[in-house]
């Protein structure tokens, strides 16, 4: 539908969050509104017809949060990932959580793991799922491999101190892409550069392990104990981590789940899945 002289454009309150909605009245009639490529349009016409109209040149990639089947995945979900949802859609990307086994996950443009499979009586099933779906984050390769337990053995064989089981307190590094996001546990949220720096070597050698660059990893939580040059990593979560949303004030969680939303933002420009890309049939 193309506006008529007699229509106006607004924004709807959803939609045009954060879209940067002005007007301009260098022409003459009703201003007309200049919005970002996020943004829904609302058409109203003279004759009282509303429609919701997205750009049409810009791709809006379908990207799901999938979780664990058995516990009611829906947006109003509280649990650890509280506010993901709003948090991609501040930055114009629509999100839904879904179950991993819902069919409608094959069909999305990018699905986030956010359950590690469930019963371990559908391991095999997930696995065969992670495969199917179009782009997967953290990539297929990158699940079969950090589920394996004996992961951690291959870490320690390219050199990265581990302890696996250590009973002693833990502190829990959480990293977004390439970069430190935030951290949790006995070391607080501010822990040694040694503990990071060790996060970050468990990280650079499962990537060079798996022929990816670092910047492949969406998410990573690392696990590790220690202090000084004696720190040791517990272990090391790909799959789908606890990113430890409830163990931050509101303030810094807000903040931690924005430099996620960036991180996906990225991740879809590296998957070819940005504004300008085509949708697969």
């Amino acid at each position: 539908m193309t506006p008529m002289a007699s229509d106006r454009i607004t924004t709807s309150p959803a939609a045009g969050e954060g879209c940067g909605l002005s007007t301009s009245s260098k022409t003459s009639g009703p201003p007309v509104a200049a919005i970002s490529t996020a943004c829904m349009v609302t058409i109203i016409s003279d004759c009282g017809v509303c429609m919701k109209l997205a750009r049409p040149d810009i791709f809006h990639p379908r990207i799901v949060l999938a979780g664990d089947p058995r516990r009611d995945d829906d947006d109003s979900d509280p649990g650890d990932d509280a506010g993901l949802v709003h948090a991609l859609r501040h930055r114009g990307l629509h999100a839904r959580r879904l179950p991993w086994d819902d069919p409608e996950t094959l069909e999305a443009d990018l699905v986030i793991l956010r359950s590690a499979g469930g019963e371990p009586e559908r391991r095999a099933e997930f696995t065969a799922w992670t495969k199917r779906v179009r782009n997967l984050l953290n990539p297929p390769e990158v699940v079969a491999w950090n589920a394996d337990p004996r992961y951690l053995a291959d870490l320690q064989c390219d050199g990265v101190p581990t302890a696996p089981g250590a009973a002693t307190a833990r502190t829990a590094l959480v990293f977004f892409g390439a970069g430190r996001s935030h951290a949790f546990g006995a070391a607080g949220g501010d822990p040694d550069f040694e503990l990071w720096d060790l996060g970050r070597a468990a990280l650079r050698a499962a990537a060079e392990r798996l022929s990816i660059r670092i910047e492949e990893l969406l998410y990573a939580r690392a696990e590790v104990t220690g202090a000084g040059a004696d720190t040791r990593l517990v272990g090391l979560d790909l799959v789908a981590p606890d990113l430890g949303w409830g163990e931050l004030g509101a303030d810094e969680c807000d903040r931690a789940q924005r430099r996620f939303a960036r991180e996906v933002t990225s991740a879809l420009d590296r998957l070819g899945l940005g504004p300008l890309a085509q949708r697969r049939p």
